[in-house]
C-alpha cells in the first residue's frame, strides 16, 4: 500500500510500490500473504507509525495519552498524531514529505506564537499560529514544496496566508478531515489484548 513516505514522488511513476508490489525474496511474486487477527493488527499499527515517522515507545505514549482522553481512542489517536507540528508543516505544504517537514523542525526553521520551537513531536493546539522565520521564507526548498502542495491542498482545520508565511490552526481535525487509509479501531483492540 502507498503510505506517500517518499513525498512527491509517491504521485509518479518513479515510485517503488508502482514498480515492485509484491514481497521480498526469491518466492516473493508466488508467495500468499494470509494475514488474520493479530496480523491484520499488527499491519495497522506499523502502518500509522511509518506513517507519522513515530518509534515505538512514543506511539505507546500517544496510545495512552488517546485512552485517558474522552472520547473514541481511535480517532482521538489520530488527532493526536495529526497535530504534532512536523505533520502540520508537511499539511501545510511547506514541506513534501513529513521526513523532511521533520528535518527543517529540527534545524528551527519555524515560530509557533512568536517562539521557536525545533521539537518535532510539539502539540499544537486550536488557535496556535505557525510562521515561517523570515530567512527561511526564501528558501527553494519551502518554494518547490509549496509548488508542489497545489495539487494536494490544505485540510479544512488548517488555514495558511502564503503572503506572510504563517498557518493557524483553526479547529482541531475530526476523523473525517484525517484522509488516510487506516482502520483505527484494529490498533484499539492490538492495544487492548
Amino acid at each position: 500500500m502507498k503510505l506517500f513516505l517518499k513525498g512527491e514522488r509517491c504521485y509518479t511513476e518513479k515510485c517503488a510500490i508502482e514498480k515492485r508490489n509484491f514481497p521480498p525474496g526469491q518466492h516473493g511474486k508466488t508467495r500468499k500473504a494470509k494475514l488474520a487477527g493479530y496480523g491484520l493488527q499488527l499491519r495497522e499499527k506499523q502502518k500509522v507509525k511509518r506513517i507519522y515517522g513515530v518509534l515505538e515507545d512514543q506511539f505507546r505514549r500517544y496510545f495512552e495519552a488517546a485512552e485517558r482522553t474522552r472520547g473514541i481512542t481511535g480517532a482521538t489517536l489520530l488527532q493526536l498524531l495529526e497535530r504534532r507540528l512536523d505533520n502540520v508543516v508537511y499539511r501545510l505544504g511547506l514541506a513534501t514529505s513529513r521526513p523532511q517537514a521533520r528535518q527543517l523542525v529540527r534545524h528551527g526553521h519555524f515560530l509557533v506564537n512568536g517562539k521557536k520551537v525545533d521539537i518535532p513531536s510539539y502539540s499544537l493546539k486550536e488557535g496556535d499560529v505557525l510562521t515561517v522565520l523570515g530567512r527561511t521564507q526564501k528558501s527553494p526548498t519551502i518554494g518547490h514544496a509549496m509548488e508542489e502542495v497545489k495539487g494536494r491542498g490544505i485540510p479544512a482545520w488548517l488555514s495558511f496566508d502564503p503572503n506572510s508565511m504563517t498557518g493557524r490552526v483553526s479547529s482541531l481535525p475530526t476523523r473525517e478531515q484525517i484522509n488516510l487509509p487506516v482502520q483505527e479501531q484494529l490498533i484499539v483492540e492490538l492495544y487492548s489484548k
